[in-house]
């Protein structure tokens, strides 16, 4: 469909036809659409100063201001962020770091793992079906199971980083069970590892908290952020302890550089999407419709529905059953999605600005779509 515009949780065909939007950007536009906080921040930055140097060269206030209030509302080891243009890229960045730390080339990621899709990013996916045709790819990569614990013992001193994302994000949503992030942090320290989480879907108030492992008992050696920072601009994150930053600068100099990264149009927008989720009731009104979407969603083709907040998939009993969801919801004025690697998943992951009237509306949709489909 062609887009004419965008407002609230609403997107606009270019036949003024109206969507109710259940996917956000794929978890990108925290704030909905066109929020006026976000585009007042943009429009004031755009008429100060657009790009003027690469990232670091001069001290431009919105990227400064930006990652004082990311370090404000984390735990003290992760104090010091660098920008980037996409979550992939702060990916590549968090890998770099934790290989320049170590000293050690070796990283353990998850089966089923989605990171991004530029070279390094690819190299720690767990799928292989998805980057067969691309290799070789970056050495010394392995994988372990998410959530098995016999796994864990992989990780040893030759290890310099284990990668997980927070909640499994393209594998179905499947979170961590039984203190499962926290005992494989523990394991890094044993083994002089460092551990990197990936947030780029579970983080800015999606999960209930402002970052998806503060749900599990666990703080990471490098966290990685994107998407939803953004209010709907690019962006991606990566923050460590001031300590390990600092390696960025020597052996080599400049060990990571952008020249777009910190952008102060996007450093702008970002600020103002940090400010309004943190000093508002999202993210406490976040738990409340996740439940309230769990009880409007109770159907005999809905097998469960996995995630936390408004990080959920509804899982049905076959693939082309929730094709058949995802597609004709859209017919009907409803924007769903599919999860990269589980294809019984319909992605549901609204702004958190959504309305429970719009949440009741959008599920009655789903609801009558699946009384409809006919099953042998």
């Amino acid at each position: 469909m062609e887009i004419s515009h965008a407002e609230g949780s609403y997107i606009y065909d270019a036949n003024n036809k109206a969507y109710l939007d259940f996917v956000a950007g794929v978890s990108a536009c925290t704030l909905g659409h066109k929020h006026p906080k976000v585009v007042t921040a943009l429009k004031t930055q755009i008429d100060s100063y657009l790009h003027v140097m690469v990232y670091g060269e001069y001290i431009q206030k919105p990227a400064v201001e930006l990652t004082k209030l990311l370090a404000k509302h984390l735990p003290k080891s992760l104090e010091k962020t660098y920008l980037t243009n996409s979550g992939t890229e702060a990916i590549e960045g968090a890998l770099k770091l934790a290989k320049r730390a170590t000293g050690r080339s070796q990283i353990i990621a998850a089966k089923k793992a989605y990171h991004g899709n530029t070279m390094g990013s690819m190299s720690v996916m767990g799928f292989e079906e998805r980057k067969q045709v691309f290799r070789p790819l970056v050495p010394d990569v392995s994988f372990i199971a998410f959530n098995n614990e016999a796994d864990i013992q992989h990780i040893t001193n030759k290890t310099a980083a284990v990668i997980l994302e927070t909640i499994q994000g393209g594998a179905g949503f499947i979170e961590p069970t039984n203190n499962y992030l926290q005992k494989v942090a523990t394991r890094c320290k044993e083994v002089g590892a460092l551990l990197i989480l990936d947030e780029i879907q579970p983080g800015f108030g999606r999960t209930g908290k402002l970052f998806g492992f503060e749900n599990y008992n666990c703080i990471p050696d490098i966290l990685v952020t994107g998407k939803g920072l953004g209010g709907g601009m690019p962006i991606g994150a990566f923050t460590a302890s001031g300590k390990l930053m600092d390696l960025l600068q020597d052996n080599p100099k400049l060990g990571h550089i952008t020249t777009f990264g910190g952008h102060p149009v996007i450093a702008a927008a970002a600020l103002a999407t940090l400010k309004e989720v943190t000093e508002s009731n999202l993210i406490t009104q976040t738990l409340e419709k996740e439940a309230l979407f769990r009880k409007h969603l109770v159907h005999p083709l809905i097998t469960e529905i996995r995630g936390k907040g408004l990080m959920l998939a509804a899982m049905t009993p076959s693939a082309d059953i929730t094709n058949q969801v995802i597609l004709r919801s859209q017919e009907a004025g409803l924007i769903l999605f599919w999860l990269l690697f589980e294809p019984k998943a319909i992605r549901i992951t609204p702004p958190l600005t959504i309305s429970n009237q719009e949440i009741i509306k959008g599920c009655g949709i789903i609801i009558a779509i699946l009384n409809s489909i006919e099953t042998n």
